[in-house]
């Protein structure tokens, strides 16, 4: 009796599991439900204030990517309202029809997917900006993005053993008080313009010689005629690895490593801008290993405030916006302050064309009578192509006809 009572229970405990395991399987195949119980999840909560917002970036992406360093976004858009309840492949209809025995082709992924690698040092009272910087990455971006975050020495021992970069093939590097108005996917696109001695990219410096820093102050040498900004700058770290660099120390030539030291030695007492001027000390000698990509890459206050100077930012609007001299958190030049404060304040949920759009040309109306301000298009151009793009790209695209 007991073994005829173990084999009847078995039977049913097997009959439980089976049960569960094709309703489970079900239910983990169906990427829609997913999206929507992240909805529901996120319906309950209320928005933010601007500055749990600005501090809180990470969180509003714990589910679908880990933060800090090496961090992946595995999805840019995070929990915005145009393309929260659809995702990549999946039937829009998949909740409200049941499921047709007709079988429908499958499409399958045959390579993986391309991850860009973007890199920022954070230091100091940096915080604000970085997390601003990495929000208007995610925000706009297409692609899987991974953050190399290099803090200040406190912090340098938990990131010795986690943050190497020896099996990173590509890089792109910017400072903290850059602003991408744009996918990232389109500078990264620039590697593949490369040619086989290329290895790094930047903008110049200036466009105008008789203006420019380098033409009239620098004490060392620098690449080209006014110098390049290492702001933005985009690397191919295989070939660098790789690459011997032509110098003034060693007639053979220095690795990357081994040069940048002695570099510094030799022209500490002359260089003004660190790393950028060891950048341009380095690329004057090896002028056939750069780059260059144009102004509206790394458009900067130096480009307008003593007149507009950057042709591409005039024709295709600002591609990615670097607010040096600290004009994000002064009023010198109040039109690069509007575009930070309202990328820095907009919440992942709400509608970019309402949030952020249209307060951005709305506030551009009090810059109008600065030499920045009075050109709003330049800086207005590509956030509203971008949010089109970033639309069609992660919703209409993928939504499947009836």
């Amino acid at each position: 009796m007991r073994i005829h009572c173990k084999v009847v229970v078995i039977a049913v405990c097997f009959g439980v599991f089976l049960l569960l395991y094709f309703l489970g399987g079900n239910a983990a195949d169906d990427p829609l439900l997913k999206e929507v119980v992240e909805e529901e999840e996120e319906d309950g909560k209320s928005s933010p204030s601007p500055r749990e917002l600005g501090r809180d970036v990470a969180a509003k992406f714990a589910r679908k990517s880990s933060y800090g360093v090496g961090v992946r976004a595995e999805e840019t858009l995070g929990g915005r309202k145009e393309g929260k309840a659809i995702s990549r492949g999946a039937s829009v209809n998949a909740k409200s029809k049941p499921r047709s025995n007709v079988a429908r082709p499958v499409t399958k992924r045959t390579q993986a997917e391309e991850v860009m690698h973007l890199a920022v040092v954070a230091c100091g009272n940096r915080l604000d900006e970085t997390l601003t910087m990495v929000k208007s990455a995610l925000m706009f971006s297409l692609k899987k993005i991974k953050f190399h975050i290099f803090a200040e020495d406190p912090l340098a021992p938990q990131f010795e053993d986690r943050v190497i970069l020896k099996d990173v093939d590509s890089l792109l590097y910017v400072d903290t008080d850059v602003l991408f108005l744009r996918p990232m996917d389109d500078i990264w696109s620039l590697l593949k313009s490369f040619n086989s001695t290329q290895l790094a990219a930047m903008a110049p410096e200036h466009e105008v010689p008789k203006i420019g820093w380098y033409s009239r102050f620098a004490r060392h040498p620098f690449y080209g005629v006014t110098g390049v900004n290492s702001g933005v700058m985009l690397m191919n770290l295989t070939r660098i690895r790789s690459t011997l660099f032509k110098n003034s120390m060693i007639p053979g030539g220095l690795s990357w490593e081994d040069l940048l030291h002695p570099l510094y030695q030799k022209y500490k007492n002359h260089i003004t801008w660190g790393d950028q001027d060891l950048l341009n000390i380095i690329f004057h000698y090896n002028p056939e290993c750069l780059f260059i990509f144009p102004c509206q890459w790394n458009y900067r206050p130096d480009h307008c405030m003593y007149g507009s100077n950057c042709k591409g930012a005039e024709k295709e609007g600002v591609s990615i916006l670097h607010g040096n001299r600290g004009v994000y958190h002064d009023d010198k030049q109040p039109a690069f302050k509007v575009v930070y404060d309202a990328i820095r304040d907009f919440p992942f949920e709400d509608n970019m064309f309402q949030s952020l759009f249209y307060p951005i040309q709305t506030k551009f109306l009090d810059t109008v009578n600065t030499l920045c301000g009075r050109i709003p298009q330049v800086f207005l151009k590509q956030i509203e192509k971008t949010m089109k793009k970033v639309f069609e790209e992660k919703v209409i695209r993928h939504v499947r006809p009836h």
